[in-house]
Parts: C-alpha cells; structure tokens; sequence
C-alpha cells in the first residue's frame, strides 16, 4: 500500500516544479505513476487522462484526485490534492504580494518572455507522445484534428466536442467487440518501429 508520504511528495514535485499548468505535467506525471512507482499502468494512465480532460476543473487537480483515490481512497485524493496545490498557491500569493515591486522590471519581463516557447513545447511534446501511445492511424488521426477544428477555428464549445466524442466512442464500442481493437492495435505495435 502507497504511504501518504509519499503520495504528498510525488504530487508536491509535480505540481511544484512543472512550469505550462496541467498538460506540461504530463511526461513528469507518466514517469513518476507508472514507469517509476508502478501505481498505473500504460493504459490506466491514458484513461485517467481521458477522464481528468474530460472532468470540470483544473486538468492537474483531477489527476490528483483520480490517482489519490485509486491508491488511498478518498483520504488519498485529499493528501494528492493538496501537495499538487501547495506549491502553486503559495507561489501565487508572494507573487501577488509583491507584484507591484517587480511588474515593470525589465529581467523579470524578459524571463517571462523567455518562458512562453519553453512553456509552449512542453505542452506539445505529450500530445505527440499521447497521440503514440493511443494507437492512432493515419485513419484515425481526423478525430483530433477535427475536434481541434471545431473548438480552434469555429468557436464550438469544447463541452460539446467532448460529449459528442463520448456519445461516438460509446456507439463505437457498442458495434465493436474489445477483441477487434486490441487486434488492431497489437498490429500496429508490431508494424510501428520504434
């Protein structure tokens, strides 16, 4: 069983030293959860994920809560909760301490400027590695672009993408036994070279 310890430490490292907010927490998240500790597999981390996207609220604190639970029931989603959040908010508040002292200072805005493409590469560096991970084709692949086509340039509310996506993956699996998918993408680990 997973001491609270060191659910608390695993959680404050995540939520205190990723800079770009919840999806830049992704890589450091799948190394500490599954390769590292063992508390998820491959396949639970994607679908929690899944889930945490899907859920209202910050995208790390629903990963917290998901992960505390699963290994300390709710006491555990409590004490991962709060050690993704501590770091964050303490931050936030010296920062909004003394916001007035440093907000026109020239370094301080250049290292912010600095940190926007680092920022931006961080968070696109797990959608390829997601996008691996979750077997998608060349015939698949629309399924992303559009959902980001309809929220990027149409203005669709990202509520309705992903419900409409939930609705199409249930009818999906309904009319496609496990077996099917898990023979496609069998096929497709053995056909990818990595």
């Amino acid at each position: 069983m997973v001491k609270y310890c060191s659910l608390f430490y695993c959680f404050l490292k995540i939520g205190g030293f990723t800079l770009g907010g919840g999806y830049a927490m992704v890589p450091l998240m799948e190394r500490e959860f599954v390769t590292r500790r063992g508390w998820l597999t491959t396949d639970e981390f994607l679908d929690a994920i899944s889930l945490a996207q899907s859920m209202p609220g910050v995208f790390a604190v629903n990963m917290a809560t998901q992960v505390g639970y699963r290994l300390r029931g709710v006491s555990g989603s409590i004490v991962a909760v709060v050690g993704n959040i501590l770091l964050p908010v303490l931050f936030i508040l010296a920062l909004a301490m003394f916001f007035r002292t440093f907000r026109d200072n020239h370094y301080v805005n250049a290292i912010f400027l600095g940190l926007r493409p680092a920022v931006v590469a961080l968070i696109a560096a797990p959608v390829f590695t997601l996008a691996r991970r979750m077997h998608l084709t060349w015939r698949t692949v629309w399924i992303p672009i559009l959902a980001a086509a309809l929220i990027w340039l149409l203005g669709v509310s990202p509520i309705l993408v992903i419900l409409i996506a939930a609705v199409a993956g249930f009818a999906w699996g309904k009319f496609h036994s496990p077996s099917d998918l898990s023979d496609k993408s069998d096929k497709s680990d053995k056909s990818d070279p990595q």
